[in-house]
């Protein structure tokens, strides 16, 4: 799914952290409602990042400080064909910064927190275990582009 154009709602990670949570939405239902809306953070911190094997979706894990204990947000990168820049562009930042894209948890933890800039849809996933105890909500942005 392509992300929509159009001016994005500014958000802050925290912002998203607050998002009411609604019931837990079947795996097939359509996007409604806030997950039509198109949101950018300005300022957020890498904090996390590998490849889920499941899907090959890039996972990134966002919170509003470079502190490590941050409440985290997850937000995807997705492998569909409209994503390949900005999936090589994530891998070659991350690389600038000495580190490589890995498909198993908790190798994904960065060393230090990376500052980051995000446009992208929200998505109320499901409740499973999605990548650190750090993440603090079922909200995510996915697809999402990540500039960091």
């Amino acid at each position: 799914m392509p992300l929509p154009t159009g001016t994005p709602n500014e958000v802050t990670v925290g912002d998203i952290l607050a998002f009411p949570q609604g019931a837990e939405p079947a795996r097939d239902a359509p996007r409604s409602g806030r997950e039509l809306q198109l949101f950018h953070v300005a300022h957020a911190f890498v904090q996390l990042a590998w490849v889920n094997p499941g899907d090959c979706d890039i996972h990134l894990e966002i919170s509003d400080s470079p502190v490590k204990a941050a409440a985290r947000v997850i937000v995807e990168t997705p492998v569909d064909s409209e994503y390949c820049a900005a999936r090589r562009a994530i891998a070659a930042r991350l690389a600038a910064h000495g580190f490589g894209l890995s498909d198993t948890l908790p190798g994904g933890e960065l060393p230090a927190a990376i500052p980051a800039d995000v446009v992208g849809l929200a998505f109320q996933d499901f409740a499973h275990k999605r990548g650190s105890g750090f993440v603090k909500t079922v909200w995510e942005l996915h697809p999402a582009i990540v500039n960091l």
